[in-house]
């Protein structure tokens, strides 16, 4: 007489060893297969479960950050842009006028370089004959607005003048607009307002 797997497992140790051979408990060896197999995979796919998971997860925040410091960069790009550009346009000496006026001219492009390049004869000839030199510093900068590619930087200098035979005059506060486009890897000005 055959003993199924349920009796069988509530027959004690010495009704076990006392059955006969053909009365030996009859074990379902499929369901006991798949029961065993089922208890080694879950814990195998729960791990991969977690692994792509956090996987994921890391990419996401890893990618995020690459997206922040991308922007980041690109911001002070266009502000150290406009900066220089405002210290370029406010820092013009008589004795190195030429080279004061290509470097403006060499940090522009578009329309504003091209009235630039017009009026940069006259204007060099002016300050050399007037003798006059003018120092900038950026007193405050920061971002107006931005796009993808451009920017619009307010700039505060503080401007000191002096020219042969006039006495030193006090520095002048002035603010400016410049606008800066990417270009390649760097950025150069548009545009350039001074505002009240």
């Amino acid at each position: 007489m055959a003993v199924d797997a349920d009796t069988a497992g509530r027959l004690t140790t010495e009704e076990q060893e006392n059955l006969d051979d053909d009365q030996q408990p009859v074990v379902d060896t499929e369901a006991t297969a798949s029961q065993r197999s089922w208890g080694v995979r879950w814990p195998i796919t729960l791990a991969l479960v977690i692994v792509v998971a956090v996987g994921g997860l890391s990419g996401w925040l890893g990618y995020g950050a690459y997206k922040a410091r991308q922007v980041q960069q690109q911001r002070n790009l266009f502000l150290q842009a406009g900066r220089q550009a405002a210290l370029n346009l406010t820092t013009i000496s008589s004795k190195e006028a030429d080279g004061d006026v290509q470097r403006i001219l060499d940090t522009s492009i578009g329309k504003f370089r091209d009235d630039f390049a017009q009026r940069a004869p006259a204007f060099i000839d002016l300050v050399k004959k007037s003798q006059s030199n003018t120092t900038g510093s950026v007193t405050a900068a920061g971002l107006e607005s931005e796009a993808p590619d451009k920017a619009d930087v307010l700039v505060a200098v503080s401007v000191k003048t002096s020219s042969a035979g006039v006495p030193e005059q006090q520095p002048r506060a002035w603010r400016m607009r410049v606008t800066v486009a990417k270009v390649d890897d760097g950025a150069k000005v548009t545009e350039v307002v001074f505002v009240p």
